[in-house]
């Protein structure tokens, strides 16, 4: 009898598992980022061929979780993963496919900054394998990108799509933000129409916050009131929707069959592998009595310790921990309850081991106050249980 803890194991045995990959690197950090990303200037040599050696055997390390599963897709995210040249994702990706199997359909994404992007780049990245980008566009806008830090303009953001169709990509998400300082309903619907002109086929329109250790945590700037986000988001939605966008999670917006795949295994609870500095991993085996034990792990942060983690017995994870059966609903819930359509009902108990008769009383108190859909079969949160998610959580993990 195992002694850690254990859940039932999903339909088809374990899930669908993804590859995350980190580069830490950008040219500099935004006052609003709290992700780990480290401003080196511009022009700044990286040191590309130690650090794609490094998630070479940072990976051969977690080999063991893998055991034959298809990797479904792979997420490069940073800082701005576009520092680095094409010539280090065809090293990468040489690695990759030498030990990893790739499902025939596999997604593969690389995040890039419009700034640092130039002619011939996207070509090379397109070769190396890489068949989705998601450029961080955020606004069009001068007033909003100097107040976000951001080193493009809205000029070189539409190059940069059309720099990516002339590559031949064919899958590309635009990264807007809307409530920026200065900004009205009018500006953030002028970013919308924008975007929607250079025909992406997913746009993450998000609210901008403000994030614990940044520099507009401590030195906040002046956004607009809530009266204004609301009518932003309401015209926003709208707009989107009329242009054919689905929203499919709070936050992301796509065509038909353009959800983000990378982005659907979180939500539905799948595995992923994740290397690279101050990388995150989900990763689930079987207990040995029909459940699974699920553990999260994180590597070294820092990036030159975790370049000097390379050929050190110690590794490069920082820390982990099992996913106990106190917390487990609650984290189920938390990316289950992102999509706007949901998940199935059976999913709560396949995921959980915990009988639906656990959830079945607060679900009733959920639908009477109009946060969750009144269905029998579905756990999906209602338009207004997404504005108010986290009320709708707090409900749902009651004891």
């Amino acid at each position: 009898m195992s002694l850690q803890p254990s859940v039932a194991a999903a339909p088809g045995g374990l899930p669908p598992l993804a590859l995350y990959i980190h580069v830490p690197w950008c040219v500099r950090k935004c006052p609003y980022c709290d992700f780990n990303s480290h401003g080196v200037g511009y022009g700044a040599a990286l040191p590309e061929a130690a650090y794609v050696a490094a998630l070479l055997e940072d990976l051969d390390a977690d080999l063991a979780w893998v055991q034959g599963r298809e990797i479904v897709s792979i997420f490069i995210g940073g800082g701005t993963p576009s520092l680095f040249s094409p010539e280090a994702y065809h090293q990468l990706f040489a690695g990759l496919r030498q030990r990893l199997v790739f499902a025939a359909d596999i997604e593969i994404t690389l995040e890039a900054n419009p700034g640092t992007t130039e002619h011939g780049r996207f070509a090379g990245y397109r070769e190396a394998g890489i068949n989705r980008l998601s450029l961080g566009v955020q606004s069009f806008q001068p007033a909003q990108l100097t107040a976000l830090g951001r080193i493009h303009s809205g000029d070189e953001a539409v190059q940069a799509m059309q720099l990516a169709r002339d590559a031949g990509f064919d899958n590309v998400n635009l990264d807007l933000m809307h409530g920026l300082p200065g900004q009205d309903t009018a500006l953030a619907l002028a970013d919308i129409e924008q975007a929607l002109a250079l025909a992406p086929t997913h746009l993450s329109w998000y609210q901008l916050t403000l994030e614990p250790n940044t520099e507009f945590f401590s030195q906040p700037p002046p956004l607009p009131d809530e009266e204004r986000l609301w009518d932003i988001q309401d015209a926003g939605h709208a707009l989107l929707e009329e242009a054919g966008f689905s929203r499919y999670e709070i936050s992301a917006y796509a065509q038909p069959g353009r959800a983000a795949r990378h982005n659907l295994n979180y939500w539905r609870f799948g595995d992923y592998l994740g290397i690279g500095a101050g990388a995150h991993a989900k990763l689930s085996r079987p207990d040995g009595d029909g459940g699974l034990r699920i553990e999260r792990r994180w590597k070294t942060r820092q990036p030159q310790a975790y370049l000097r983690r390379a050929n050190d017995p110690r590794g490069f994870v920082a820390g982990g921990r099992m996913v106990d059966e106190e917390t487990l609903p609650l984290e189920f819930l938390m990316n289950a309850l992102r999509l706007t359509h949901g998940v199935d009902l059976a999913d709560w108990q396949n995921h959980t081991g915990r009988a639906l008769s656990e959830l079945t009383p607060r679900l009733a108190v959920a639908r009477q106050r109009g946060l969750l859909v009144d269905s029998p079969s579905r756990l999906q949160a209602t338009p207004q249980g997404l504005l108010f998610l986290n009320d709708l959580l707090a409900l749902l993990d009651e004891a």
